[in-house]
């Protein structure tokens, strides 16, 4: 029972402080004037009577009445009602208040007279405990009633009767009291009194404020924001308060929570701690600068939230669920409002039944939100109370809620605390919730999708709420007086009456004298076991994805493990990455730490060294996805297993896992601790009372299966529902038990703490990693790292005390962190003091002695052999090829490429690779095998050469996923290659540093001679070869003596003409290819002898420079041209247009120009000279190709000086600059152009074929001015008609030439832009010149720069016009390939690896360049086409120029399309004419600013665009393409480097391919090693090639029409690239097993194709390389001498020519194409395009055969031409049969003896056999010539056994012994004698 008032007070007006307008209130009196013992008398009640403040009023307001809730210091709640009413004020006081205030009157301070009358407020206040409001607002208004109606009840006794009145608390009674004025009351009190009472309260709040704004102020409340609440009625505040809590249950509010502040206590919004509180909506100003409180207008409706507050709100899908359930409660027709026929009526619920449902939904929310929690709470003390903790880690992992904020912060929070310590008590009542979060949950389950079921389950819990309220629905009608209406404005009232003290208080005593007489009133309270409900297991993680579990992964992980035990290491090694992936998922977790419980025997388990590495991998796996709070608990499961695993490190020492997976923040995490810790004295204090209790069932009921044995909590409460049974020796003793148990367990704790706290290595300041714990800085990152660079410990002298300085921080810390945690869970769980102090004296000890083992382990675990590493691969070197460094042991990384490293593409990653990184003087070789141990077998190779490198840049990566950061390269090379490389931790960091000086050393030696072509072959000690004794003048002094003449002649015109004779041809031929006599040079066979008319009158050196000179690919390209002559100008004939100008033979006038040069046959040369000033770098115009059929010549020439030249274009009154030289220079220049002209044969013919003024303006302008369009109207026609009878030549890129429109002034579309920019000058007035529309078409074009040949103005009377063009220059060329090559080989994968690489080759621009240099060449064909000569005329013209012009001549003339003719194009225009290779490879230190700039890479590229668009007009293939662009900046070849012939004459280099090779292997020249390599295999030649006479190309040169040239994407993992032939056939075959050991590779005969890692081509080599394979293995075994392939090749192609003009019908049946088939047949042939690189053949990778052998012809594709091929044999044959039969022959070694068919051929002196006497094909022959002697023999095993012994005989030669056998004795004898006759006849 309770009172139901404790105090009743009377509160009245008091004038305020002096100085303040407002007065202040007065307790007036109260009753009992004596505090109660058990509550005394609440301070301020008279703040909360006038929250607003005590004023006076003017007129009377009627009474007002509401609760205020005061929170005493014991946080008891105290219910203050005011019943408030006023009265008048005598008119002294307020008089006499102002005279003694400052003058400050309380009314109108304005008015001095006294006006009106005024009011005061006066309060009647109830104190109490309980909430029962209408009770207090019926009682106080009877008291009011007794007072303003005078009824004669004595208000002395009904306060008396009010305050002596008491009521039970709870349990459902039903109580009518009367207060004796005849008034009646029925108070009901709730059946449980946990559950909150709220009437309407919480339906009033959502009617307010609506569903999101409570669910907002919800959220805050329960996640620890400030709220506050603002009305204009103090009841609403209260109620609101109210309601907000009941929503809260089962959780308490324990902040501050004052529904209605008074005014004076405003400043408490401002406090740091969360509250709820009400206030005045008066007040509202002085709340908007609270910055984070939340405010709920009550009024308004609104909710607002700070910017700075974050509410986190509930989890979903529990959000969307209660605000759909809020809305079916709040808004039942929401459901039926868009129905056709909605029901006519909706049962809407009364506003108390709708409260109740609002409160059923959080109800519910609550009990889905906290489902389970019981299964979390650990029970640590039961008696002699019960302690009991909560897992709010386990909790959230086991819900999948880690992550979410609002569980956490509910969970952390101050409610759910409360929340554990009242409702975790396993043994006490029960109510509505606890029933609900036990049995109820699998119900919401079911029910979720389902309104209609969640709506019946919410009112069947609103029904119980209600109920529990009201337990008596006929509640008997209550009696109580209500004054008469309007009687506070009576006027004459007499104030509310003194009362007296004396009645009250005897009342008061006598009641409680009879209370205190009668028997206490004890309530049983209905106890019992609270029911845990389902465990969490049963509920699902919320992203339950099957593929974290699946079963087979957790297979995976099973037999891995049990492969670790059972010692298969290799089979582990295989599954082990797919266990680290299994990692990931929690599942796989829990089963590896399930796994690994079942090894452990007896707390312990030895393992060796690699089954220890193994183990301590996984863990540290397992743990690094674990989060510090581990809310899986794996730690925890980790954690007896870290140190039950153990190895020997030698004998007495011991390492166990714990010192390996020290790296974890978990171990730092004291919540982790206090987890673990309670857990374990959970499970220890349930084994005491099961030990006690249930002796005999112990067998049945394993404590493992919580499910069936009783948990803890059962225990728990079961030892509780004892206890008060129990005798007190009893409980002392269960107390101490219970009591040493924890104390047991912290000592424990503190042991398995200093475990995994201390460091392996403790000498190192190396502390805990966490943010809760120590300097985060000194952390180190792995263990490895400690135990290598812990060798920093052994370098201290002990003695010095930095050691145990240092490990005693280690110590004190860890001391300091174990001690602080055992504070915390003793003082938690009731360990007696004396206990305590004992721990704290023994943690220093335990450390100390934990170090002194650590140090011990530390020690033997340095000496361990590190773990195997994979065995370094050697890298294959070429001959002369050295290693500078060493392989430093790395990782290569994947970079941005998908294909290898697996990725979305699938397939094996074969990235990342360990391995080595080598350096030698040639190239960077990366060479290892994959990580992965599913490709570990097979080998991954990357490197390039060093002259390729273009960027190095250190970066930092992780190189496994177990390991951690290194330091790393990336390098890039020119050659698309990237290395992006980690180094490993055994690799000191001043051994990369090394590594990079020598890389830079090599990429930029001072000077080219450093460069490898130059060194290769030397000892590095030597600077240069010895010079070798020569028959000839030394080229050495040759060439000294020709660059001092040079010299020497800069200055002055070199004018003596002499004479020349030329070597013989065939000394040179045999000159040029010592190795080789049988090839002839085709050019001699070209060359007209008579052109060159032998004198005598040089001087021997300068007639070997000379005879040099006339050999240089120029010089013989001249010749074949028909270009001129070499002679003195008195035989000059003068027929011949152009001659050959020695003028340049000592390289006096441009250095960068050839020796010999064509010039017009009437230029002098001293003209030449002066000529030559007016072009950049002295590069003045020469021919260079001249077209057969049109005569047309093509000039090449550097750009235009500004000075007085282009005066020659200018307008004449333009001044010209200097004196009269410079006109005679321009008069000059004239007359050489002129020249030029004149050399054409029908520069006459003035028929106005072509302008070119309509031609590049219909073709290369943008056409968007007016007159261009004009002029391309008048133009185009006319060319379209005259170029008529020319059309068929040409052909447009397609394979096939027919069926197209040809005239190409009509495919308008190839050039109509040049990358936009109008082609032809911007003219001064804006309208066509008359010289743009003349009839005529220029005899010479001169292309040239747009900057340059500004103000040019076309001369009509000259014969030549000049078009300005753009063009890039260098730098753009740069930048473009810098970005080409990040788009082919990016760094990192990127996003969208398909957009990207787009996107990023498009920004490039290196397709628009290509475009731009075709288009330009494709113009230039155009022209020469049509008869007009052009001159190219741009930049130096050493680049852009050098482009054009070569891609000219390719278009224009077959021959440069055949592999001897390009090989002269280079020599010819890049070589002689002096492209600066050196300068533009950046191939030495000068050249290392400017850079790398690709111009011939750009150039090979548009060959290769124009090779897939006419693919059989080209000998060569791709891959020939290929090797030129990655040997030209390779540096292994001579033939690239340096920048014109006059530096490469300097250094000797020109000619010492004549005769002075030192060794065989080592060519010199690229192009030697590409004929002898074209003579081996056909990997240069296309098969393809069926060229058409005569041929002009014409390419589409569209962006559209371009590919992007896979040299740039392909790259081959397994053997490098392939452009080092033998390092690509030097592939060994796999060993016999005896020798497996010592090959570092995994060998094994698995073949896998797979892009990115294998030459396709050689793997699956194109159909005729393999048909060539197998007629070289058909010679071999024949033993026919092997023909070469070519030959081979060209007789098919013959004998397929014949068959098809003997057939009459050209079928497409055979597979080889020839030039004689239709275009149809042609067609066909492009199926055959190569594969991979070219079709290149390895004839030695099956074979057994030596490198050097040659395939030639066997068996060819078809059986028709068998017939043919071999017609010259048959008749032959027949002949030289001297004597023929059948003998046995025994095969080579290991072979049986077979019968063949032997013919001795006196003839041919030989002995041949065939397999039977029909056949044709000889299967071997025997030369007489070399047999030795020829004896009786013996039978040897496998011999034909009917045969007598003495039939046998050997025949012996040089090279082996052949055993034969005959039919009988008498053939034998007839064999031996013919032998031996045809043997002395020889």
């Amino acid at each position: 029972m309770a009172r139901l008032a404790d105090y009743f007070v009377l509160v009245g007006y008091g004038p305020g402080k002096r100085g303040s307008r407002d007065g202040q209130g007065q307790i007036l009196q109260r009753f009992p004037e004596k505090d109660w013992e058990d509550n005394p008398f609440p301070q301020g009640i008279e703040l909360f009577c006038q929250p607003s403040g005590w004023q006076l009023f003017m007129e009377r307001n009627p009474p007002t009445f509401f609760v205020a809730v005061l929170t005493d210091i014991n946080s008891e709640r105290h219910y203050c009602a005011c019943f408030t009413f006023w009265e008048p004020i005598e008119s002294a006081q307020p008089q006499s208040h102002p005279r003694n205030g400052d003058g400050e009157e309380e009314e109108e301070p304005s008015s001095p007279v006294q006006a009106a009358q005024l009011f005061a407020p006066k309060s009647l206040v109830l104190v109490s405990r309980l909430d029962h409001a209408e009770v207090f607002r019926n009682s106080l208004g009877l008291i009011y009633t007794i007072y303003v109606d005078g009824l004669s009840v004595s208000l002395e006794n009904v306060i008396g009767n009010l305050l002596t009145c008491t009521i039970p608390i709870t349990g459902g009674a039903q109580r009518t009291i009367s207060l004796g004025a005849g008034d009646r009351q029925v108070i009901q009190t709730p059946i449980s009194d946990s559950l909150p009472v709220s009437s309407c309260s919480v339906a009033l709040l959502f009617r307010q404020l609506g569903i999101t704004n409570v669910l907002y102020l919800f959220c805050a409340a329960l996640t620890e924001h400030k709220i506050l609440f603002l009305s204009s009625s103090y009841q609403r505040l209260t109620d609101a308060c109210r309601a907000l809590l009941a929503l809260m249950f089962p959780l308490k509010y324990s902040f501050t929570y004052v529904p209605i502040l008074p005014a004076q206590l405003l400043e408490v919004l401002s406090t740091p701690t969360p509250f709820i509180i009400g206030v005045h909506s008066i007040f509202q100003s002085e709340t908007q600068e609270l910055l984070d409180v939340v405010i709920a207008d009550l009024d308004g409706g609104t909710v607002n939230v700070p910017e700075c507050v974050h509410i986190s709100l509930l989890p979903e899908p529990l959000l969307q669920q209660t605000r759909e359930a809020l809305s079916m409660v709040l808004d039942p027709e929401l459901e039926v409002a868009d129905l056709a026929f909605p029901p006519s009526t909706i049962s809407v619920s009364s506003l108390k039944m709708q409260d109740k449902e609002i409160r059923a939904v959080f109800l519910r929310l609550f009990a889905q939100l906290l489902q389970g929690y019981r299964w979390c709470l650990h029970i640590i003390r039961i008696h002699p109370e019960p302690v009991i903790r909560f897992h709010k880690a386990a909790f959230l992992g086991q819900r999948g809620l880690t992550e979410d904020d609002f569980l956490t912060k509910v969970l952390e929070g101050m409610a759910f605390a409360g929340f554990v310590t009242e409702r975790g008590a396993p043994y006490r009542s029960i109510d509505l919730f606890d029933e609900l979060v036990a049995y109820e949950v699998k119900r919401m389950r079911a029910e979720e999708g389902n309104k209609q079921k969640i709506l019946r389950h919410i009112k069947e819990l609103a029904e119980k709420l209600y109920k529990n309220e009201n337990p008596y629905p006929a509640v008997t009608m209550h009696k109580v007086q209500k004054p008469t209406e309007g009687c506070h404005l009576r006027l004459h009232q007499k104030p509310f009456p003194r009362l007296d003290e004396g009645t009250v208080q005897w009342i008061i005593d006598q009641a409680t004298a009879k209370l205190q007489t009668a028997p206490p009133a004890v309530k049983a309270e209905k106890k019992c076991m609270v029911p845990s409900g389902p465990p969490i297991a049963a509920i699902m993680e919320r992203n339950g994805n099957a593929l974290a579990n699946s079963a087979r992964r957790l297979e995976v992980v099973r037999n891995c493990i049990s492969y670790v035990f059972e010692n298969k290491m290799l089979e582990a090694k295989k599954l082990f990455p797919a266990v680290l992936r299994a990692m990931k998922g929690r599942a796989a977790r829990h089963c590896l730490t399930q796994e690994l419980n079942l090894h452990v025997q007896q707390n312990r388990a030895v393992l060796d060294h690699q089954q220890f590495d193994f183990i301590i991998r996984m863990m540290n796996c397992c743990l690094q996805d674990c989060t510090a709070v581990d809310e899986h608990g794996i730690a925890a499961a980790l954690l007896p297993l870290v140190t039950a695993f153990c190895r020997k490190l030698s004998p007495g020492i011991t390492q166990f896992a714990y010192s390996c997976v020290q790296e974890h923040m978990v171990w730092t995490n004291i919540q982790f601790w206090e987890a673990m810790f309670y857990c374990d004295v959970q499970n220890h204090i349930r084994a005491l009372y099961l030990d006690n209790s249930e002796e005999n069932h112990m067998d049945e009921e394993s404590p493992e299966e919580p499910q069936e044995a009783k948990s803890a909590l059962e225990i728990a409460s079961e030892q509780l529902r004892l206890w008060p049974t129990m005798s007190r020796e009893k409980q002392q003793e269960l107390i101490q038990k219970e009591e040493s148990t924890v104390f047991s367990q912290a000592i424990h704790y503190a042991n398995r703490m200093s475990y995994l706290l201390l460091p392996l290595d403790t000498s190192k300041n190396r502390l805990l990693r966490s943010s809760g714990l120590g300097d985060v800085e000194s952390v180190s990152n792995s263990f490895v790292t400690n135990s290598i660079a812990g060798s920093v410990a052994e370098s201290y002298d002990t003695e010095s005390g930095f050691e145990d300085a240092e490990s005693s921080d280690v110590a004190n810390y860890v001391v300091r962190f174990i001690n602080r945690f055992v504070d915390k869970v003793c003082t938690e769980s009731g360990v007696t003091n004396e206990h305590l102090k004992g721990l704290h004296v023994m943690i220093p000890d335990i450390v100390q002695m934990h170090i002194e083992t650590l140090d011990a382990v530390h020690r033997e675990s340095k000496r361990l052999p590190p773990i195997q590493k994979p065995k370094l691969l050697r890298p294959n070197l070429l001959v002369g090829e050295e290693c500078v460094m060493e392989g430093l042991r790395v990782y290569l990384m994947p970079d941005g490429r998908e294909e290898a490293a697996g990725g979305n593409i699938g397939g094996p990653p074969l990235l990342p690779a360990e391995g080595a990184i080598f350096l030698t003087t040639y190239r960077i070789i990366f060479k290892g095998t994959p990580t992965d141990p599913l490709v570990g077998e097979q080998v991954v190779i990357r490197s390039f050469p060093i002259a390729s490198l273009t960027k190095e840049k250190k970066i930092n990566v992780q190189a496994q996923v177990d390991q951690f950061i290194q330091e790393g390269l990336q390098l890039r090379s020119c050659t698309f290659q990237l290395l992006k490389i980690a180094f490993d931790e055994e690799v000191a960091s001043d051994s990369a540093e090394i590594f990079r000086k020598h890389l830079h050393k090599l990429r930029y030696p001072q000077h080219v001679r450093g460069t490898f072509a130059f060194t290769v072959g030397q000892s590095p000690k030597q600077a240069m070869q010895p010079k070798a004794k020569e028959k000839n003048p030394s080229l050495r002094t040759l060439s000294k003596n020709l660059v001092k003449n040079a010299k020497r002649t800069i200055g002055r015109q070199y004018v003596t003409r002499k004479k020349y004779t030329p070597p013989m041809w065939e000394q040179r031929g045999s000159q040029h290819f010592p190795e080789d006599n049988e090839d002839e040079i085709s050019v001699s066979e070209e060359m007209d002898r008579s052109t060159l008319t032998p004198t005598t009158t040089m001087k021997p050196s300068d007639k070997m420079t000379m005879n040099h000179l006339v050999e240089r690919a120029c010089c013989r390209d001249y010749q074949r041209l028909g270009l001129g002559t070499l002679s003195s100008s008195l035989t000059r004939s003068k027929s011949e247009p152009f001659r050959i100008s020695t003028v340049n033979r000592m390289y006096a006038i441009c250095r960068s120009y050839p020796g010999l040069l064509i010039v017009p046959q009437s230029i002098q040369d001293n003209t030449i000279q002066r000529i030559s000033r007016c072009y950049r770098q002295n590069r003045f115009p020469v021919v260079c190709w001249r077209n057969a059929r049109t005569k047309a010549v093509l000039l090449r020439s550097g750009g235009l000086h500004g000075k007085g030249v282009v005066g020659l274009f200018k307008s004449q009154n333009a001044p010209t600059a200097g004196p009269s030289q410079a006109d005679s220079t321009s008069l000059e220049q004239e007359k050489y152009l002129q020249a030029v002209i004149n050399s054409m044969p029908h520069y006459a013919d003035a028929s106005g074929r072509n302008t070119l003024s309509g031609f590049t303006s219909a073709h290369m302008s943008s056409s968007g001015l007016g007159h261009r369009a004009k002029v391309i109207t008048l133009s185009t026609p006319k060319c379209a008609s005259a170029k008529g009878r020319d059309t068929p030549r040409g052909k447009w890129g397609s394979i096939r030439a027919s069926g197209r429109m040809s005239s190409y002034a009509l495919n308008v579309e190839i050039g109509s832009r040049l990358a936009g920019k109008e082609l032809l000058g911007t003219h001064h007035n804006g309208t066509a010149e008359p010289g743009f529309l003349r009839p005529h078409r220029a005899s010479l074009y001169i292309i040239g720069d747009k900057s340059q040949l500004k103000g040019v103005k076309p001369d009509p009377l000259q014969h030549w016009e000049v078009v300005p063009i753009e063009v890039f220059d260098v730098r753009q060329v740069k930048a473009s390939f810098k970005k080409l090559m990040k788009a082919c080989v990016p760094g990192c994968p990127s996003t969208d690896p398909s957009i990207a690489y787009l996107r990023s080759l498009e920004e490039s621009e290196w397709l628009s360049q290509i475009h731009k240099i075709l288009q330009i060449s494709v113009l230039v064909v155009e022209l020469l086409d049509t008869g007009s000569s052009v001159l190219v005329s741009l930049e130096d013209g050493w680049d852009i120029t050098t482009q054009v012009v070569s891609l000219v001549q390719l278009l224009s003339d077959p021959y440069y399309r055949t592999l001897e003719g390009f090989r002269l194009l280079v020599e010819k225009e890049w070589l002689s004419f002096g492209h600066r290779f050196s300068h533009r490879g950046a191939q030495t230190l000068a050249g290392q600013s400017s850079g790398f700039a690709p111009i011939f890479l750009q150039f090979l590229d548009c060959v290769h665009q124009i090779h897939l668009q006419f693919p059989m007009e080209f000998e060569f293939s791709q891959y020939y393409l290929k090797f030129l662009s990655y040997h030209y900046i390779s540096n292994r070849f001579r033939t690239f480097l340096l920048d014109s012939d006059y530096e490469r004459i300097e250094l000797g280099l020109l000619y010492e391919e004549k005769g002075e090779r030192k060794s065989q292997q080592v060519y010199k020249s690229i192009w030697d090693y590409i004929d002898r390599l074209n003579k081996k295999a056909p990997i240069f030649f296309n098969y393809m090639y069926a060229p058409e006479d005569g041929e002009v190309l014409r390419p589409y040169s569209n962006i559209s029409n371009l590919k992007v040239w896979d040299y740039y994407t392909e790259e081959t993992l397994s053997e490098g690239p392939s452009y080092d032939w033998e390092l690509a056939q030097g592939q060994p075959e796999p060993v016999e097993d005896t020798d497996r050991q010592d090959t570092g590779a995994p060998q094994t005969k698995r073949k896998i194709i797979w892009p990115c890692y294998d030459n396709r081509s050689r793997v699956e080599p194109d159909a005729i390389s393999k048909l060539l394979e197998e007629l070289h293995n058909l010679e071999m075994e024949l033993g026919q001498i092997p023909e070469r392939w070519k030959d081979t090749w060209d007789k098919v192609k013959a004998s397929q020519r014949t068959e098809a003009r003997q057939e009459g019908s050209r079928t497409p049946s055979s597979l080889l194409m020839s030039s004689g088939l239709s275009h149809h047949r042609r067609s066909l042939g492009v199926y055959l395009q190569e594969s991979g690189v070219g079709s290149t053949l390895n004839l030695s990778l099956d074979s057994d055969t030596s490198s050097t052998s040659t395939p030639s012809s066997g068996k060819p594709g078809g059986r028709r031409s068998t017939s043919t091929l071999y017609s010259q044999f048959h008749t032959s044959e027949s002949e030289n049969r001297s004597y023929e039969g059948s003998l046995y022959k025994k095969g080579a070694f290991m072979k049986p003896w077979k019968p063949r068919w032997f013919v001795l051929d006196k003839t041919k002196h030989q002995l041949r056999y065939y397999d039977s006497r029909m056949d044709t094909e000889c299967k071997g022959v025997i030369d007489l010539a070399e047999v030795e002697s020829i004896t009786p023999g013996t039978p040897t095993m496998g011999a034909p056994k009917t045969v007598d012994e003495k039939a046998f005989f050997d025949l012996k030669t040089t090279k082996r012994v052949y055993n034969f056998c005959a039919q009988d004795v008498p053939g034998a004898q007839q064999w031996i004698d013919r032998i031996q006759s045809c043997l002395s006849d020889a």
